[in-house]
């Protein structure tokens, strides 16, 4: 049977009869690597040789893009924990907008980072041996933390962390749903109205959401894992902008919450570690670095270290100085 179809929005001719396993074979494409959707039904991988493709079909193929860890201070009484699991670093990075899969990985070591973000995009069909990031971070040793960004409704957000489960069988997602392209804002209608159909999904939903504790207080209560409010609009490296707000949202939650979006440079991290959040989530400070690398190691220590001084409890703010050497047994 002979015709066209379409894979990831470009037409190609179908020669005689086939399924999805002989199709990805004739395009190159290692089928444990993707996932695939076919006529807006994700077709399991177990299934893909019992799947006939037939003219007019409309197929999506999608893998994931970048968009080890130190021992802690054992005196950290209350290691984070998401969704049952725990973890030892508190620094979370995305795998996006490094100059190769080379340098995100090298970065991804020195930061120590155990959750990576990982964006799900078609697949390449025309150079399908084009490298993966899987090729570079490994899904075994990494918790890969499927992301919707570029998402602008809660459907297409949905769809798309459907598709990542297929492909990795991860259910620990970031939802994300922005509102606009200047400000890259969550839409927070939308955001809820995707955590309220995932959650019911059997998602283990970790939700960027804009510093409003009432907000955060709802995604919360609908089930999500962790509470991620921005510090500042994405990739603007601005720092905390309201940290009055994001330390209500910690005192109100009894899940994680985690600083997510604006952080600039190392003391950003740390402010927003002091004020009790249990992690930090950043890629632009990172791959936007003259070194990349070398700041990553930055952020590793930045986050321990605001960690620690959260622990240990800051002195007191004072109007005058109190000196430190005792007054008694001057000469």
């Amino acid at each position: 049977m002979s015709g066209q179809i379409t894979i990831n929005g470009e037409t190609r001719s179908l020669g005689g009869a086939q399924n999805l396993d002989v199709l990805l074979q004739s395009l190159g494409i290692d089928p444990r690597k993707v996932a695939v959707e076919l006529n807006l039904e994700i077709v399991p991988r177990s299934a893909y040789g019992a799947t006939a493709v037939a003219p007019g079909d409309r197929l999506e193929i999608v893998h994931f893009i970048g968009g080890g860890a130190d021992d802690l201070d054992l005196a950290d009484p209350d290691p984070l924990e998401i969704a049952g699991r725990t973890y030892r670093s508190r620094l979370l990075v995305g795998t996006g907008k490094y100059k190769d899969f080379d340098e995100t990985a090298r970065a991804i070591e020195a930061s120590g980072a155990e959750i990576v973000t990982v964006a799900v995009r078609r697949v390449n069909i025309s150079d399908s041996r084009k490298p993966m990031l899987v090729d570079y971070v490994d899904p075994r040793r990494y918790t890969y933390l499927p992301n919707t960004a570029g998402c602008y409704t809660a459907d297409e957000a949905v769809r798309t962390l459907r598709l990542a489960r297929e492909a990795g069988g991860w259910d620990l997602v970031k939802l994300e749903v922005l509102g606009d392209q200047k400000t890259l804002y969550p839409d927070m209608p939308e955001t809820v109205r995707a955590a309220e159909v995932l959650v019911n999904e059997g998602f283990k939903v970790m939700v960027y959401c804009s510093d409003d504790p009432i907000q955060a207080k709802r995604l919360e209560e609908i089930g999500c894992v962790a509470i991620m409010p921005l510090a500042a609009p994405i990739g603007s490296g601005l720092g905390v902008q309201n940290p009055v707000n994001i330390r209500i949202i910690k005192e109100n939650a009894r899940v994680p919450v985690l600083v997510d979006a604006g952080v600039g440079t190392a003391s950003d991290a740390a402010v927003a570690m002091e004020l009790g959040c249990d992690g930090v989530l950043m890629n632009t400070a990172i791959a936007e670095a003259r070194q990349p690398v070398t700041m990553a190691r930055a952020m590793k220590l930045a986050v321990e270290s605001g960690r620690l001084a959260y622990l240990a409890g800051r002195m007191g703010k004072k109007r005058y100085a109190d000196p430190s050497s005792p007054l008694s047994g001057l000469i």
